[in-house]
């Protein structure tokens, strides 16, 4: 079997060739280009003939009002171009598609501003924020990092000893799937954020420009460092596997760690109001202490007391005093966080930030309830050496990871939630602004962190090919 994965391993080394479709090159105004002098055209660069429609450059104001005109071909068949009417200051949105040489409908989407800062992409007009599928696939995401280095910290701080074959195979089989799934989770993610920016339905979104999205993103760097970064990891478990040297889990678990840093640094810790070095530090202990934790008490659940009956009582006593650590740190941190968030008390219950905030901390109560009870009951029973305590404790572990699973469901739906603004200034040019888009009737504007306000139902038309209404 080891064999057998070496070879998949080295096949995927050698990926096929595929055809290459239009891809552009230049584009005037640039992405996220700020003006001081208001342009009279969109002009558009390819690097391969493309044949452009009437509508194959639209341009957009914040608040969805064309102002743009018919897009023709430009000097040559490489070039799409389409005049402006008169633009006032404020940011615009650029949806644009053309025919490629070979057939296919090759579409992108970027921003720039006139005398004003251009938002991300995934802020450009039409994207309609986040949906519950974004909520379970981020759930699903961080899940799979805490089976994959909260298993791996697991095994290297915790157990430490060599496992029994069956529990071997069972650890490799659990972090395996974290692997993977990060991976593939990750790249769902990504698509989901880039589908909703380039509003366009599937057949067409495959042959999306994501470039923008992926570079010029916050969410999209991200998510190309930490996939590479554990596509790495993936690849020392996997040696750790073939070749059964337990060490080679140490730089697993270094990178695992490092690279989950990624999500700290494109969140609201890193982009929002008030952000510094001090939150992306705290947002990543906060999530690295909760992967340690939910992912050790999944492997001590499934793996050490149902496998490794001569290592339980060490391993569980271990684990007792490793996770009152992390829940130390997991805690400091989401206070510091919670803080920083909330200016206001009052914003518990008066924010849909807070009410969110709410629940989580509601289920964490749960969950250091549960391992209380651990450590205050079943510890000194287990340090007495009472084996049938240990017999019956699998399922109360994995209890309580459970529990952890649900507070990791709301921190999903927290991050993509709007913090309140820091000041009163911003309060209410906030409130002001959203009242003004609703009343507008158009779709909601969204942050790499969060949307800036909840969609009202859109009585107007949305941009060509939008998907907000399947979506809802």
């Amino acid at each position: 079997m080891k064999r057998f994965a070496c070879v998949a391993l080295l096949a995927l080394v050698f990926p096929a060739s595929a055809s290459a479709h239009a891809a552009l090159e230049q584009a005037s105004p640039s992405f996220r280009q700020r003006l001081n002098t208001a342009p009279t055209q969109v002009l558009l660069t390819f690097d391969q003939t493309v044949k452009p429609l009437s509508n194959s450059i639209v341009v957009y104001t914040a608040r969805g009002r064309v102002v743009s005109l018919s897009a023709r071909e430009g000097a040559s068949a490489h070039e799409v171009v389409a005049r402006l009417v008169h633009l006032a200051q404020g940011p615009y949105t650029v949806r644009w598609h053309v025919i490629s040489s070979d057939g296919h409908v090759v579409s992108g989407v970027y921003t720039f501003g006139f005398r004003a800062a251009a938002p991300p992409p995934t802020e450009a007009y039409g994207a309609s924020g986040p949906t519950t599928t974004e909520h379970l696939v981020r759930w699903a995401y961080f899940l799979a990092l805490a089976l994959l280095v909260g298993g791996i910290g697991s095994r290297l701080i915790v157990v430490r000893s060599p496992l029994p074959a069956r529990a071997e195979r069972r650890f490799y089989l659990l972090t395996g799937i974290g692997a993977v799934a990060t991976l593939e989770v990750g790249i769902v993610a990504f698509l989901l954020r880039a589908e909703d920016a380039l509003q366009l339905p599937f057949a067409r979104f495959i042959y999306g420009d994501l470039s923008t999205i992926s570079g010029g993103t916050r969410f999209g760097q991200a998510f190309i460092a930490m996939t590479l970064g554990f596509s790495l990891v993936t690849a020392f478990l996997f040696l750790a596997w073939l070749t059964e040297r337990t060490v080679l889990l140490w730089p697993a678990f270094i990178l695992g760690l490092a690279f989950a840093s990624g999500l700290s640094l494109s969140g609201h810790s890193a982009a929002d109001a008030g952000s510094s070095w001090k939150s992306e530090l705290a947002d990543w202990v906060h999530l690295s202490a909760a992967c340690l934790w939910i992912g050790g008490l999944v492997q001590l659940a499934v793996v050490v007391l149902p496998l490794a009956p001569e290592l339980r009582q060490r391993a569980f006593l271990r684990f007792s005093a490793f996770a009152t650590v992390l829940i130390a740190l997991l805690l400091a941190a989401g206070i510091y966080l919670s803080i920083l968030r909330l200016p206001h008390l009052h914003d518990l219950w008066t924010a849909g930030y807070g009410h969110v905030l709410l629940v989580k901390l509601a289920l964490v109560a749960l969950a250091l309830a549960w391992g209380g009870f651990h450590r205050v009951f079943v510890v000194p029973k287990v340090a007495r050496g009472s084996d049938g305590v240990l017999k019956r404790l699998s399922r109360s572990v994995l209890g309580e990871s459970f529990a952890g699973m649900a507070v990791l469901l709301a921190a999903a739906v927290l991050v993509d939630s709007k913090p309140p603004p820091q000041s009163e200034l911003a309060r209410k040019a906030s409130t002001s602004s959203t009242n003004t888009f609703v009343a507008c009737n158009i779709p909601c504007l969204r942050t790499e962190a969060g949307p800036w306000y909840h969609p009202a139902r859109a009585s107007r038309a949305f941009p060509l090919n939008s998907r907000n209404n399947s979506r809802r």
